[in-house]
């Protein structure tokens, strides 16, 4: 049964206020200045809260005030509440949440407006968990938790005000002590703009023209694939020209990401719904990566490695042409869909110190700088064999909020000391919404198809925005980091 409930809460300088008039009981809740350094916390119960499809609950322990919130099932489903600020602040947002039945997402809006996701790990008892930070408008401001996946529960919000912002103390050192000079002066170049500008950047060099057609502008970095050198997709007649791309747009004085789709080195089931191609996913392989490790003279440990041996191939094709590339094996493998991260974060972490190894210390591949795609503590690998930490962040098509709380948590995961970079996206974060919540992504890479051109995650309108912002570099305003560009006046 739906509950309809509202509450109104007034931040403001003045003294509390009770005033009853007649039946009706106003309460007007302000804040005093806090002699403290530390900003006091403004809290919400979900109970009182304006409902929407969802109901209060008292059936579970452990939740404050009288009741929480659940029964996020339908997708119009969501908990709001109103907030009234005397001017422009930004907040810090917690959220209180149980979610006994696995991984959920829940979507945050702002003023109607979607502001992106919050991860809720799976917990039978409600747990406090940071949700990023929200820039409150002068006067009455909605905020509300919507569906997402749903089957979740909540408890309460927070607010507090944000303190002034810490100085980023990223280095220009690489993990890789023997790092090319092509890789360091890359490096180099993306800390020297790291919290100055974001950088721009594309999946699929097909897509640059298109872009440059719309926007006049051609991004700064190309992201490719190693796909298809797998050695399961090569066996099944799959071809790829991607590092001839690579080379090229090197030449053009771009910049190069690589990620790689890892075909499962053996184990493809191969029928309909999973067929051979989609062996990078865990429900189209038998391919047991825990068990692979646990024997390193098994069959399919031994297979791993020849893997690894065969994109080096590839990635010494790319030294071999003085082309650095920041490079991202095993991408969201917290996601649990790849087979690479489905059993869990022990065997992925340990698999990507394999890679590291293998292509850094075997194949002495030094010009790949290393990134990390996950943002949950317990996946992180080390800042030993970690140059930047990403996420890939797909928010709900025309959400062009800055994505606040990944970058957060990417940024308290490596102390401040590392690049946090947007390495996929789907709708593109707003410059303008980048600076004022202090979200630095070093840079993004939208994703091809209808992420990039349906008109519903990035409208030709925001592509010309973001393409000719001042704040967003285009391959036009990347330095000569390589003489690549000299080189083409030349032959011109």
């Amino acid at each position: 049964m739906t509950a309809l409930r509202s509450r109104r809460v007034v931040i403001s300088a003045l003294a509390v206020s009770l005033a009853l008039l007649g039946a009706a009981l106003v309460v007007i809740l302000a804040v005093l200045p806090s002699s403290n350094k530390e900003e006091p916390f403004l809290k919400f119960e979900a109970e009182s809260g304006l409902l929407q499809g969802t109901m209060v609950s008292k059936e579970a322990e452990g939740f404050s005030g009288s009741g929480f919130v659940t029964d996020f099932t339908d997708e119009q489903d969501q908990l709001s509440f109103e907030v009234v600020a005397p001017k422009a602040v930004l907040y810090n947002v917690w959220v209180s949440y149980r979610a006994p039945n696995g991984n959920k997402v829940a979507g945050i809006s702002l003023n109607n407006q979607p502001h992106g996701e919050l991860v809720l790990q799976p917990n039978d008892q409600f747990t406090e968990l940071k949700a990023g930070k929200l820039l409150l408008q002068e006067g009455t401001n909605t905020i509300s938790l919507t569906r997402g996946w749903g089957y979740y529960d909540i408890d309460y919000i927070k607010l507090q005000k944000t303190k002034p912002e810490t100085k980023h103390q990223v280095s220009g050192e690489l993990v890789n002590g023997n790092a090319s000079a092509e890789a360091k002066k890359l490096m180099n170049y993306l800390v020297k703009n790291y919290g100055k500008s974001m950088l721009s950047g594309q999946t699929g060099l097909d897509n640059v023209s298109w872009i440059e057609k719309i926007t006049g502008k051609e991004p700064a970095m190309v992201g490719f694939d190693l796909i298809d050198y797998s050695k399961t997709r090569a066996a099944h007649g799959a071809i790829s020209y991607e590092v001839e791309k690579a080379i090229g747009w090197h030449k053009q004085g771009g910049i190069t990401t690589f990620l790689w789709h890892w075909n499962a080195p053996t184990g493809l089931i191969d029928e309909p719904g999973k067929e051979w191609w989609r062996g990078f996913y865990a429900d189209s392989v038998t391919f047991d990566l825990e068990k692979a490790l646990s024997d390193t003279g098994s069959e399919e440990y031994k297979l791993l490695l020849a893997d690894i041996d065969t994109i080096a191939v590839q990635l010494q094709r790319l030294k071999d042409a003085h082309v650095p590339v920041l490079f991202r094996p095993l991408h969201e493998a917290e996601g649990g869909w790849f087979w690479w991260g489905a059993k869990g974060p022990e065997p992925a972490k340990q698999l990507y110190r394999i890679v590291y190894d293998r292509l850094v210390n075997k194949h002495e591949l030094n010009n790949l700088i290393w990134i990390w795609n996950s943002v949950q503590p317990e996946w992180y690998p080390g800042d030993d064999v970690v140059d930047i930490v990403s996420v890939d962040s797909y928010p709900t098509p025309g959400d062009h909020s800055p994505a606040i709380n990944y970058f957060d948590n990417l940024v308290a995961l490596v102390s401040n000391k590392k690049l946090v970079a947007m390495t996929e996206n789907g709708s593109i974060p707003d410059p303008d919404l980048m600076k004022a919540y202090g979200a630095n992504w070093s840079w993004f890479v939208t994703w091809e198809g209808d992420y990039l051109n349906d008109g519903k995650h990035n409208s030709q309108d925001i592509l010309k925005k973001i393409y000719n912002h001042s704040n967003v570099t285009t391959l036009d305003e990347l330095p000569d980091l390589f003489g690549m560009k000299k080189a083409v006046d030349k032959e011109e």
